[in-house]
C-alpha cells in the first residue's frame, strides 16, 4: 500500500505488515501489524513523524519519493525502539541535512541503539513547538506510554494527535480509519494489555494532559487511525479507571488430568454463581487473549500440576507475565495437584509482588481429586463469588 492524503499535504507514508507473527519474540500477532510514518508538510519545512521497522525501510523511502519529496527538514523522533526509529538512519543517508527531533532521553538512546550522530539532532522540552510555516507542531512528553522517553505530536492547525504507542493496535488492514469497530476493540485491548497496562497509572495522567486539547484524528504508530476519537479515548478510560468487573480467569495445565479435572469442576461452580469464566489451558494458549482477559478481571486462578516439587512451567510463565502486566486484579488463587510433594504455592506466590490481590485458599490435591476436594473448590467458589459481590457484571466491548 502506497502512500496516502490525509489531509491536502499530510499524508501515510509507513508500511502493512501483514506477515509479522511475533514481536519482541514474545508478543503474537495474530492479525499481522503496521509500521505508521507520517509525512507533514509545510509552507516552509517538511517534517517526518516517525518512521519504520528496518526490515521495511526501503518501502518507506519509495513512499517517499512517489511523493517528490527531495528534501526533508525534520524526523520527529517519539520513541527509541526500533520499530518507529529503525529507519531514522537510512533516511538520514537519503537526506543527510534532516535534523531529528526528540526530547533528550530518546536522543540518547537512539545514539546508543542506532549510532545517529549528536550533531544531528535538535533536542525540544515538553510544550515546545516547531514551525513548519503554516503549521506548527507541538511536541509533548508522555512518559512510560510505553517507553521513558516516548512524546506524542500535536499538529495545532489540524487538530491531529500523532500518538506514537499511545491508542495502537497490532492489525494489519488497508483501512485508513477505524471501520470496524468491533475487530478494533480486540486488537487495541490486546496492545494495550500487552504493552500500556503495566503503566496505567502513567496512562492515567497522560490521558488527563490530553483533555485540553481538541483533537479531530488520533493517529498511532501502529494500527488504523481514528477519524472518532471519542471511540478510543472512552476505552483507554474504562480499561484505565473502571474497577474490574465480575470476571474470573483460570489459567491452567494439566499433564495427566488431575488439574483439569478440578478445573472443569472450578468453572462450573463459578459459572453457577453468575460469575463470568475465561478459561485458558496453558499449553496452547496465546498470551495476548489471555493478557487482553486480565484488563478487566477481578480473579486470576492458577491451575497447576507439580513438576519436580514446583509448579509447572507454564504456569510459572503466566505468574510471571502477570506480576509483570500489574492488571487491577483484586483476587488470586492457586489450585493443583501433587502426588509425593510440592511447593507449587509457595512459587507461585513468590512470582506475584507486584499484584495488589488477597491470596485466597489454595486446593493443591493428592493424585485425582476426591469428593473433599470438590467440596473445597466449591469453598473457592464462593469465597470468589463473596469478593466478586459489589463488581459491576461485564459489558460488552462498545461503550456510548
Amino acid at each position: 500500500m502506497g502512500s496516502t492524503a490525509i489531509r491536502p499535504g499530510i499524508f501515510t507514508v509507513g508500511v502493512i505488515d501483514w506477515d509479522r507473527r511475533m514481536f519482541d519474540s514474545l508478543i503474537p500477532l495474530p492479525d499481522g501489524t503496521s509500521y505508521n510514518s507520517y509525512l507533514v508538510k509545510g509552507s516552509q519545512k517538511t517534517a517526518l513523524i516517525d518512521t519504520v521497522d528496518p526490515a521495511v525501510e526501503g518501502v518507506l523511502l519509495r513512499h517517499l519519493q512517489e511523493l517528490g519529496i527531495e528534501k526533508l527538514d525534520y524526523i520527529i523522533a517519539h520513541h527509541g525502539e526500533q520499530d518507529h526509529s529503525g529507519s531514522i538512519p537510512a533516511v538520514l543517508q537519503q537526506f543527510p541535512d534532516a535534523k531529528v527531533v526528540t526530547n533528550p532521553k530518546c536522543k540518547g538512546m537512539l545514539i546508543d541503539l542506532l549510532r545517529v550522530p549528536e550533531t544531528q539532532f535538535i533536542e525540544v522540552q515538553d510544550g515546545e513547538t516547531l514551525s513548519l510555516g503554516d503549521r506548527t507542531l507541538k511536541f509533548l512528553y508522555t512518559p512510560f506510554v510505553h517507553w521513558p522517553e516516548t512524546m506524542v505530536t500535536y499538529l495545532a492547525e489540524e487538530k491531529i494527535l500523532f500518538s506514537c504507542d499511545f491508542f495502537g493496535s497490532h492489525l494489519a488492514t488497508t483501512d485508513l480509519y477505524v471501520t470496524d469497530e468491533g475487530r478494533s476493540h480486540e486488537s487495541a485491548k490486546r496492545y494495550y494489555a500487552e504493552i500500556m497496562m503495566p503503566f496505567h497509572t502513567n496512562i492515567e495522567k497522560n490521558l488527563q494532559k490530553l483533555q485540553g486539547y481538541d483533537i479531530e484524528i488520533i493517529a498511532p504508530s501502529h494500527g488504523p487511525m481514528h477519524n472518532r476519537p471519542e471511540f478510543i479515548l472512552k476505552l483507554y478510560h474504562s480499561w484505565v479507571f473502571d474497577e474490574p468487573r465480575n470476571i474470573a480467569v483460570i489459567a491452567y495445565t494439566s499433564m495427566h488430568g488431575s488439574t483439569k479435572m478440578m478445573v472443569r469442576h472450578l468453572n462450573e461452580a463459578l459459572r453457577q454463581k453468575g460469575i463470568e469464566v475465561k478459561q485458558f489451558d496453558l499449553a496452547d494458549s496465546d498470551i495476548g487473549k489471555l493478557a487482553a482477559s486480565l484488563v478487566d478481571a477481578a480473579t486470576i486462578v492458577i491451575g497447576t500440576p507439580t513438576v519436580l516439587a514446583g509448579p509447572h512451567p507454564n504456569t510459572v510463565l503466566a505468574a510471571y507475565l502477570t506480576n509483570a502486566l500489574r492488571p487491577k486484579l483484586k483476587n488470586a488463587a492457586i489450585i493443583g495437584s501433587y502426588l509425593w510433594g510440592t511447593r507449587a504455592v509457595d512459587i507461585l506466590k513468590g512470582l506475584m509482588p507486584n499484584l495488589n490481590v488477597q491470596i485466597l485458599d489454595p486446593v493443591m490435591v493428592r493424585g485425582l481429586p476426591r469428593d473433599e476436594d470438590y467440596a473445597n473448590l466449591d469453598k473457592l467458589a464462593e469465597a470468589i463469588a463473596e469478593k466478586h459481590k459489589a463488581l459491576p457484571m461485564p459489558s460488552s466491548w462498545h461503550i456510548a
